[in-house]
C-alpha cells in the first residue's frame, strides 16, 4: 500500500510541473457599522469558485488563474455588492463593508435558521494556518449548530456521534472517558492538554463554541498527547457584535436548565469587548435517588490596543453537586439486563459529591504584519471534589467468597473520596508565511510548559449494610447505616502517599513547504520533551525527540490527498503491582487519506486509513481487588482502521452529518503468556453515527425543522476487557429525533432520544473477580425514550 502511495504522490509531483501558477483572493467584509459579517457568500462569477466569510468576516479564495474577474458578495440582510479585482500570482487583498438592505432586514431575525455544519478551517489554538482540507491529518470539527441541534448539555452527551469512530465509555459522572483509535484520546481545552488525574470536570455546552477533534498523534502542534488523539474544547469569545440570548429548558426526569450569552462592546469604539455565558441547570434521573446539579459563570474580557495587539482574559467556574460516584453500576451474576435499568444499589441518604472547577486563560496576540503572529497563553486549573464514592464490598479473600451470591445478597461499601487537581500551563509560538523563490513557507514554532499536582484522600471506607445484606432483587433501602468519615486533619496530610506530580517543557518547529503554487506542501516537524513525573514516591524522568513528517496534494481547488507519519511520546501516570516505574508510551503513526469539498464547499467528506503501533500502553490490572487501581502495561499494540466523515449543507436547508469507522486494535508483543493476538480493551469494531436536519426556507413555515439521527455501535469491547475472557456486549443502537421552529427572534425546540425505548448500556465483566468460578457482570444502563423541550429568545 505504502509503494503505491508512493507512486500515486510522484505522479502528482510531476504533472503539476505543468500547472499555470495561480494566486488567491482574500479579505475582510464588515457591516456597515464596523461589526465581522459572518455567513456572507462571496464568489466569483461565472465561475465555480467561492466560499462564506467566517465568525471573524474573513474569506478566503485560493488557486485562482491571474486574470480580471467580478467578485460578487451577498448576505442575509445585506446590499449585494458586486467588485471587479484583478488576480496576479500573488494573493490579493480585498476588505468591505456592506450596507444593511430595508427590503431583507426584516429576514435576518430569522437566519438563524441557517445551520453550520462544515467550518473550513481549525480555530487559532491548533496553531495551522491553513484551512483544513490541506491539513494531512483527520481533523473533525463539532459546531455549535449541531450541539444546539441535538441538545446536548454536556461532554458526557452526544458529543461522540458526530464524528468518527468516537465512543463514550462508561464513566462517573465527573469527567468525560472519550475513546478512538484504541484508547482513550487526551482532553485538550483551547489548544491546551488538560489531562489531569480523575478531571477536570467536563465541560458544559453552554460556553463551549465548537469542539475540534484531531486524529493521531499531534504532539508537535500542542502538547503530550495520546497517540490516538486528542479533542480540544474552543471556548466562547467576544465577537465585537452586540447580542444576546436566553434559553430555557424542560425535560424528562424532572429537568430544568436556563442558560444566558452576553456578547458585546463595553466602549464605543469596540476596543473593550466582553462575553458572558450563565448556566443554571437541575435534573433527576430515571434511577431513583440520583441526580446532578450544577452550574457554570464564564466571563471573558478581550482588550485590542490597536490592530496588532489584542489580550484576552477569560475565567470559567464549573460547580457540580451529584448522587454519590459511582451508584449508576449495576451488578449481577446471571448478565447483563438482569436487572431493571432504573434499579440502584444506592440507598436516599447517602452523602452526595461536590465538585468545584476554577479555570482561567491569559492570553496575548501580537501581529507582526498579515503574515506573522505571535502568541503567548497561560492557564490555572484548579478541580476539587469532595464526597462519597459507592460500590459493593469487594470478595472475602480468606474464604474465597464472593461479594454477590446467588440469591443476589451483597454488602454495599461507601468510600470517602476528596481529590484535589491544581495545573499550570503557559504556552509561546510565532507562526507565519514566508517565501523563498518558488517555495513558499507556513512556519510554527514554540515552547511549552506544564506543572500538574494531584492530591486525594480515599483511604476512609465503611460497610453500609451492618445488620443483614442488601438483595437486589428485594431491595430495602431503609437500612443503611452511613460511615463517619474525618475531615479534620488537613487533605495534605491524609493525601500523604497518593500525590502525583508532572513538570514537563517542550520546544517544537514545524516548517509546511508549498511547491507549484501550493498545490503540494510537504511538512517537516519535530518535538523535543523533557518530562518529570512523581507518583507514590517514585521519581521517572524521560527525554525524546519525535519526528513527523508529512505530505499533502490538492488534486484541484476542492480535491486534496495527503499522507503523514509521526511518532508519539506519551509520559503516563500508574501503579504497577511490582512497583517498577511506568514506562511512557512510544510509538509511531502512519496514516494517508482524501479530503474532498463538494458544491462549492457546502459539504465535506473525508477518508482516511491508518495504522498506531504503541509500546507501554496501560490497562487496568486483571488480578484488581476492590478499591485497587493497579495498572499492567503490554509489551505492543497495533491498532488499524478505517474512517469517514460527511458533513454540510447537502442542499438549502437540508444539513447532514454521517460516519463510519472500522477499528481493530490487539496485542502484538506481551511478556505475559498468552495475551499477544488477544484484543486490546475499549472500542467497538464497527462504530457509524447520522444525523440529518432539514429546514424549510421559505413559505409560511418558513423556519421549521426536523432532525433525526441515530448511534449505532457494532462488536464492542468494554475497556476492562481481561485475558480468556469474551466479550458479550451486545450491539448498540439509538435512534433520536427533532423538532424546531424559528420564528423571529423566538425559537422553539424539541428532542426525543432514544425514540425505539430501548435498554441500552456499557459495561464488561468485573476483572478483579477473575479468580472465582463465578463471572460478575458490571454495566452502566442509559435513560429510556425521554424529552427534551427549548425557548429560546435572541436579540
Amino acid at each position: 500500500m505504502y509503494k503505491n502511495l508512493l507512486i500515486i504522490f510522484n505522479l502528482f509531483i510531476f504533472s503539476s510541473l505543468y500547472a499555470q501558477r495561480t494566486g488567491g483572493i482574500k479579505g475582510t467584509i464588515l457591516t456597515s457599522d464596523g461589526q465581522p459579517a459572518e455567513a456572507v457568500s462571496v464568489g466569483i462569477k461565472n465561475t465555480t469558485i467561492g466560499t462564506i466569510t467566517d465568525e471573524k468576516g474573513c474569506f478566503q479564495l485560493v488557486r485562482v488563474k491571474p486574470g480580471t474577474y467580478t467578485l460578487r458578495l451577498s448576505g442575509v440582510g445585506l446590499v449585494t455588492e458586486e467588485k471587479e479585482v484583478t488576480v496576479t500570482r500573488d494573493v490579493t487583498v480585498m476588505d468591505f463593508r456592506l450596507r444593511e438592505s430595508s427590503n431583507t432586514l426584516k429576514e435576518v431575525a430569522v437566519s438563524g435558521s441557517r445551520r453550520r455544519y462544515k467550518v473550513d478551517a481549525p480555530s487559532n489554538t491548533l496553531r495551522l494556518n491553513e484551512p483544513l482540507l490541506e491539513v494531512p491529518q483527520n481533523i473533525q470539527v463539532v459546531t455549535s449548530d449541531q450541539i444546539k441541534d441535538q441538545q446536548i448539555f454536556n461532554m458526557l452527551e452526544g458529543v461522540s456521534r458526530n464524528v468518527s469512530g468516537i465512543t463514550m465509555q462508561e464513566h462517573w459522572g465527573n469527567y468525560a472517558r472519550i475513546n478512538a483509535r484504541g484508547d482513550r484520546v487526551a482532553p485538550f481545552r483551547n489548544g491546551m492538554n488538560i489531562e489531569a488525574t480523575w478531571g477536570p470536570l467536563n465541560e458544559d455546552m453552554s460556553f463551549v463554541d465548537r469542539i475540534e477533534f484531531v486524529k493521531g498523534p499531534a504532539g508537535f502542534m500542542l502538547a503530550n498527547g495520546n497517540p490516538s488523539g486528542f479533542y480540544n474544547v474552543i471556548t466562547k469569545k467576544p465577537t465585537g457584535t452586540n447580542r444576546q440570548s436566553f434559553d430555557f429548558t424542560a425535560g424528562s426526569f424532572n429537568t430544568y436548565r436556563a442558560t444566558a450569552d452576553f456578547d458585546g462592546k463595553i466602549t464605543t469604539n469596540g476596543k473593550l469587548q466582553y462575553r458572558l455565558n450563565l448556566m443554571g441547570q437541575l435534573s433527576d434521573s430515571w434511577r431513583p435517588y440520583d441526580f446532578t446539579n450544577r452550574y457554570a459563570i464564564a466571563p471573558v474580557l478581550r482588550y485590542k490596543f490597536d490592530d496588532k495587539n489584542t489580550v484576552t482574559a477569560e475565567y470559567t467556574y464549573q460547580f457540580q453537586r451529584q448522587a454519590s460516584l459511582g451508584s449508576a453500576y449495576l451488578f449481577s451474576l446471571k448478565g447483563y439486563k438482569d436487572l431493571p435499568r432504573d434499579f440502584t444499589n444506592a440507598a436516599p441518604n447517602y452523602p452526595p459529591m461536590n465538585i468545584h472547577d476554577h479555570s482561567a486563560f491569559l492570553t496575548y496576540e501580537h501581529k507582526f504584519s498579515d503574515k506573522w503572529k505571535f502568541t503567548a497563553q497561560g492557564a490555572y486549573f484548579n478541580y476539587h471534589q469532595s464526597g462519597t464514592d459507592s460500590w459493593i464490598q469487594g470478595p472475602d479473600y480468606t474464604t474465597n467468597t464472593i461479594f454477590i451470591k446467588p440469591n443476589g445478597d451483597i454488602t454495599r461499601a461507601l468510600y470517602f473520596w476528596e481529590g484535589i487537581n491544581r495545573n499550570k500551563f503557559a504556552q509561546a509560538f510565532v507562526n507565519g508565511e514566508a517565501q523563498t523563490g518558488s517555495v513558499k513557507h507556513r512556519i510554527l514554532a514554540g515552547v511549552d510548559f506544564g506543572d500538574k499536582y494531584y492530591i486525594a484522600d480515599f483511604n476512609q471506607s465503611g460497610v453500609v449494610d451492618v445488620n443483614k445484606p442488601f438483595n437486589i432483587y428485594n431491595p430495602d433501602y431503609s437500612n443503611v447505616t452511613i460511615p463517619t468519615f474525618s475531615t479534620s486533619t488537613p487533605l495534605s496530610q491524609r493525601g500523604i502517599g497518593s500525590v502525583t506530580l508532572e513538570h514537563y517543557q517542550s520546544f517544537y518547529a514545524q516548517d509546511e513547504l508549498g511547491f507549484f503554487d501550493q498545490k503540494l506542501r510537504i511538512t517537516l516537524a519535530g518535538r523535543y520533551t523533557a518530562d518529570h513525573i512523581e507518583q507514590y514516591g517514585t521519581p521517572n524522568t524521560n527525554h525524546q525527540f519525535t519526528p513527523r513528517a508529512g505530505i499533502s496534494y490538492s488534486i484541484d481547488r476542492n480535491t486534496s490527498v495527503y499522507g503523514v507519519y509521526d511518532q508519539s511520546f506519551l509520559p503516563q501516570t500508574g501503579l504497577l503491582r511490582t512497583g517498577d516505574v511506568v514506562k511512557p508510551v512510544t510509538g509511531n503513526n502512519i496514516e494517508g487519506g482524501l479530503k474532498r469539498d463538494w458544491f462549492d464547499g457546502k459539504w465535506n467528506t473525508s477518508l482516511s486509513i491508518y495504522q498506531i503501533i504503541k509500546n507501554n500502553q496501560t490497562v487496568t490490572d486483571p488480578s484488581n481487588a476492590a478499591n485497587e487501581f493497579y495498572v499492567v502495561q503490554l509489551g505492543q499494540t497495533k491498532t488499524n482502521g478505517v474512517e469517514f466523515d460527511a458533513r454540510g449543507e447537502i442542499i438549502s436547508g437540508l444539513n447532514l452529518m454521517v460516519n463510519y469507522a472500522y477499528t481493530n486494535s490487539h496485542i502484538t508483543k506481551d511478556t505475559r503468556a498468552g495475551y499477544v493476538g488477544t484484543q486490546v480493551p475499549g472500542f467497538a469494531k464497527h462504530v457509524t453515527n447520522a444525523w440529518l436536519t432539514y429546514r424549510l426556507q421559505r413559505g409560511t413555515l418558513k423556519g421549521l425543522g426536523f432532525s433525526t439521527g441515530y448511534q449505532w455501535q457494532l462488536k464492542r469491547l468494554p475497556w476492562n476487557f481481561s485475558q480468556g475472557e469474551t466479550s458479550d456486549l451486545p450491539n448498540y443502537f439509538r435512534l433520536d429525533g427533532a423538532m424546531s421552529y424559528q420564528y423571529k427572534k423566538f425559537n422553539f425546540g424539541v428532542n426525543v432520544n432514544n425514540i425505539l425505548n430501548a435498554y441500552l448500556f456499557s459495561g464488561g465483566h468485573s476483572s478483579y473477580l477473575t479468580n472465582y468460578a463465578s463471572t460478575v457482570y458490571t454495566w452502566q444502563a442509559e435513560a429510556p425514550v425521554n424529552v427534551r423541550a427549548t425557548i429560546g429568545y435572541r436579540f
